[in-house]
């Protein structure tokens, strides 16, 4: 199939104001979409119920699945089981279990009687120490129960959650009712009486975001928004509507990206989900190798972490490799932008594999947007592409002439109506027309070609100013620098109100252990060696070469702690907060930059 088959073909329509606004928007109507989530369960089921929604791993090793109408009959049952306890669209279903069936099935259940759901990530439980995120999450949404996979794992966060709180467990700890019972419960009218009530206003998911503060809040996730969104991924990506997908995926549901993108284009689409057990660490990553050579998927979605950790191993075993290509349409990206380089190898990999080009695309949004607001279902070169708008939806471009990008505001179909009982954060987050403001920047692939899209320039309250007076973009420099050294796995850029540009980075344990020993992680700075140190100094140089002050990356400090989430250094989705880090390692900022700096840090050569 080509690509054009694969993917429609972009047409942009622009307006441009008299302040200097750009508009753009496609010239695709958005199609009808479906009322509720509950909707595309119904439908696959009655088109064939035998066919698989989910799978897991059991704890011997196997598969466990689960069908459509398995599904549908376990909703039905769960969704009868929560009106009985008084749940409703004012009282939550709160979740703190990872992606599991158990999940998804308590999930369906509450889309189907108009029960908003919460899926809570699980860092927040059992990576916290304080599991001051949960509580405050308690507190706002006041949630009618909590399901858990496991009470006893979940145990010290059941705790400081605090009494009151109806606990749903499969297993293990004292609870208030099994998940068995719930599926045991007979349905009666009062299901359908819901289930019609159910409209496109209604809250679906309560989803929450730490943002630049660390501080939670609750996106609004509507029936409309979510159904919509996967309209227009349809529209977009047209193969959808005559190829059940099969995705083997460990993105969380708690986070956007795994629970309404990923979740739902094989909800909407009647396709299959293989729940992946493993994680993109260099403890878990082959368990996800393993997965994909039992099962080869036909969408593959990661974050850039996740593939900096996929493709050495790939190239490594060309047989893992065509297992995993061989049946991929497109392998998409999302989160943070995928470095150059990695971009190459993953089609190189797919081209040895397979013999065929297989697109390496991405797209756009934010938990508010659904969350796909632009798709790059085109041809591009560089890494920094998002593509164009959606169907359905408004780009507003605002000019930023002193930094030399727009700031990029979005409002359609798609786009959360605000934050879970913050009426206060509303009105910040949008402007007096209605655009949604999430704080990118971006700019025009091609100023003369609207269809060539959109290029991601990081975050406007990220970039600043060196002494000189010179902007530094941070998400573009962070970006060149990932791709100019697959050895680096991530990094803040460090420079404001300095005379230089530096970086505090992390390296991919991965593909450090390719090409070095000795190598001592999990300490405040990396201890390295000599070789280590000589590479990178020289990598430096060269990127550095022929570029402006504001780009060249003089200095660089290996981290060995990984970013801590109860600080906010770092999403549940794995990307870093640059402003976050950069305020809570101020001292090794300083090092960074002292005179006398102390071992771990590198310059670039001379």
């Amino acid at each position: 199939m080509s690509k054009e088959t694969l993917f429609s073909v972009p047409s942009v329509l622009r307006e441009v104001r008299p302040n200097g606004d750009i508009l753009l928007r496609s010239d695709q109507e958005l199609g009808g979409y479906l009322r509720n989530l509950g909707e595309m369960l119904r439908y696959w089921a009655s088109v064939d119920s035998a066919h698989m929604l989910a799978a897991e791993r059991s704890s011997e090793g196997g598969w466990i699945y689960c069908s459509y109408g398995e599904a549908l009959s376990a909703a039905n049952a769960i969704g009868q089981a929560l009106l009985d306890r008084g749940l409703s669209q004012q009282s939550p279903l709160m979740i703190l279990s990872d992606n599991s069936i158990g999940h998804f099935l308590m999930a369906l259940g509450a889309f189907t009687v108009g029960v908003p759901v919460a899926p809570i990530s699980v860092a927040y439980s059992l990576r916290s120490r304080d599991h001051s995120r949960i509580k405050v999450i308690r507190e706002l949404i006041n949630p009618g129960a909590v399901y858990v996979e496991d009470a006893e794992i979940f145990g010290d966060a059941l705790a400081a959650l605090g009494a009151g709180l109806p606990v749903i467990s499969k297993r293990g700890g004292k609870v208030d009712d099994s998940f068995d019972a719930l599926i045991a419960t007979r349905p009666s009218e009062d299901v359908e009486k819901a289930f019609a009530a159910v409209s496109k206003d209604y809250i679906a998911k309560i989803l929450f975001t730490s943002g630049s503060t660390g501080s939670p809040k609750g996106v609004v996730n509507t029936h409309e928004m979510l159904c919509a969104n996967q309209q227009m991924i349809r529209q977009a990506w047209p193969f959808l509507n005559h190829e059940r997908p099969v995705l083997v995926d460990w993105l969380p549901w708690s986070h956007t990206f795994g629970g309404n993108h990923n979740a739902n284009i094989v909800l909407s689409n009647g396709g299959t989900i293989y729940i992946d057990d493993g994680r993109p660490t260099p403890e878990m990553i082959r368990r996800s190798v393993a997965n994909y050579r039992d099962v080869s998927p036909t969408l593959a979605f990661n974050v850039p972490a996740g593939y900096a950790l996929l493709v050495p191993i790939l190239e490594e075993d060309p047989a893992a490799a065509a297992d995993f290509f061989r049946r991929i349409r497109v392998v998409f990206n999302a989160a943070a932008a995928l470095p150059t380089r990695l971009r190459q190898r993953l089609e190189e990999l797919a081209r040895s594999s397979t013999g065929r080009d297989i697109p390496v695309t991405g797209s756009w949004g934010t938990t508010e947007t659904s969350p796909a607001a632009t798709s790059a279902h085109f041809s591009f070169k560089d890494a920094r592409s998002i593509g164009v708008p959606l169907p359905g939806v408004t780009v507003k471009l605002v000019p930023q002439p002193e930094k030399e990008v727009y700031e990029l505001r979005v409002k359609g179909s798609s786009i959360t109506p605000g934050y879970y009982l913050r009426p206060d954060l509303d009105k910040a987050a949008f402007d007096d027309e209605g655009f949604y403001k999430p704080g990118d920047a971006v700019s025009l692939a091609d100023p003369l070609d609207d269809n060539m899209g959109l290029l991601f320039r990081g975050r406007i309250v990220e970039d600043f100013k060196l002494l000189t007076g010179t902007f530094v973009h941070v998400g573009a420099l962070r970006t060149a620098l990932l791709s100019a050294e697959p050895i680096l796995s991530d990094a803040v850029i460090t420079g404001e109100g300095r005379n230089e540009v530096g970086a505090l980075a992390w390296l991919n344990e991965t593909e450090v252990r390719h090409k070095f020993e000795g190598i001592s992680f999990g300490r405040e700075t990396v201890v390295h060696r000599d070789e280590l140190a000589d590479h990178l100094s020289t990598v430096l140089a060269e990127f550095n070469r022929g570029l402006g002050s504001s780009a060249k990356v003089k200095r660089i400090l290996l981290m060995g702690d990984p970013p801590n989430l109860d600080l906010g250094e770092v999403t549940d989705k794995g990307s870093i907060n640059q402003r976050q880090v950069l305020a809570c390692r101020a001292e090794l900022v300083d090092l960074l930059y002292s005179d006398l700096p102390g071992r771990g840090v590198i310059f670039a050569a001379d």
